[in-house]
């Protein structure tokens, strides 16, 4: 019998619209697997008992054979005045996923955030110079940290089968974000007051999904594949104003917008939530338990350009 012959296992995929979700439904899946990403009037993450009748119906009369919920409330700064909606999203719905998740036996993968940490470097659990470690104790700076941070303790203190994947500064060809803010911000030719003193790695969403796919599928397919916490990010650490200055060096290879960086301290540019001044997180837990080997972040970014605007042009001086 071939694999198109075979019944097709269905993954639930919650933020379809969104980066990583965009990205997780464009990965390789084997043949054998068939992301579903509900849009959301067909699952409302506001509503458990959405959560519950959606996964209990599965997919075509198939049942979901894991839930991936990359779906979050993440406008950071509008959290803090819409508390409510933020931890329903972001801690309610885990809570909801991972009680229909143990009752059904179906493994749960669940993102996160670099936002559960205070990002400060001068406190007892200060990160090595290789990131935070999942053992580091979490302190989260805002509304939208603190749901997040809810969503993975009603995970952890549930009976479902899990991976809770941390992640922090991503970027795509899709939706909004920084890389796509700063070619846009590039084509009015005025300088770009970027601040200097925030610190991450940033993480291309098509990386992450492929790392979701490789522990989503091992969950599925080995009973004894590791569970618990993990963190992913392209490796490398940069500051936001660095980071732009890499990502108008590449544009100009390809022909894109290019303009000036100003570096400038956090305290130039007030937001309604604070940010974690450090957010490079380590990614040897999950290295160690699914030998996932990311690669740098300026490589990422590479191919998130290539996309937007196109291959570097060849030098016809040589």
């Amino acid at each position: 019998m071939s694999n198109d012959a075979l019944p097709r296992l269905p993954i639930l995929v919650t933020g379809g619209s969104g980066q990583l979700g965009i990205e997780l439904m464009r990965a390789r899946w084997p043949a054998y697997y068939q992301p579903v990403a509900p849009n959301r009037s067909e699952l409302d993450l506001c509503d458990p008992i959405a959560i519950r009748d959606y996964v209990e119906r599965g997919y075509q009369e198939r049942p979901f054979a894991a839930v991936i919920n990359g779906g979050a409330y993440t406008a950071v700064d509008r959290a803090e005045n819409d508390v409510v909606n933020a931890w329903n999203v972001n801690a309610l719905a885990p809570a909801a996923f991972a009680e229909i998740c143990e009752a059904r036996d179906i493994p749960l993968v669940h993102l996160s955030t670099d936002y559960v940490f205070s990002g400060k470097r001068d406190s007892g659990d200060t990160p090595a110079d290789n990131g935070w470690a999942v053992t580091d104790v979490t302190m989260p700076l805002s509304v939208y940290g603190a749901s997040k941070l809810g969503g993975e303790l009603a995970i952890q203190t549930s009976k479902a089968r899990h991976a809770i994947v941390r992640t922090a500064w991503v970027v795509s060809a899709h939706g909004t974000n920084f890389v796509k803010t700063m070619l846009r911000l590039g084509t009015t030719g005025e300088p770009l007051r970027v601040v200097k003193d925030q610190f991450g790695s940033p993480t291309g969403a098509s990386d992450l999904a492929g790392a979701l796919v490789s522990i989503v599928i091992r969950l599925v397919e080995d009973r004894a594949a590791p569970t618990g916490l993990f963190h992913f990010s392209n490796l490398g650490k940069t500051s936001w104003a660095e980071f732009a200055d890499e990502i108008f060096r590449q544009s100009a290879l390809r022909g894109g917008p290019v303009a000036k960086v100003v570096p400038i301290p956090t305290s130039d540019y007030p937001t309604a939530a604070k940010r974690p001044a450090y957010s490079v997180l380590s990614n040897a837990a999950l290295t160690d338990a699914y030998s996932i080997a990311p690669r740098y972040w300026v490589a990422a970014l590479g191919d998130i350009l290539d996309e937007l605007i196109g291959p570097p042009l060849m030098d016809h001086t040589a």
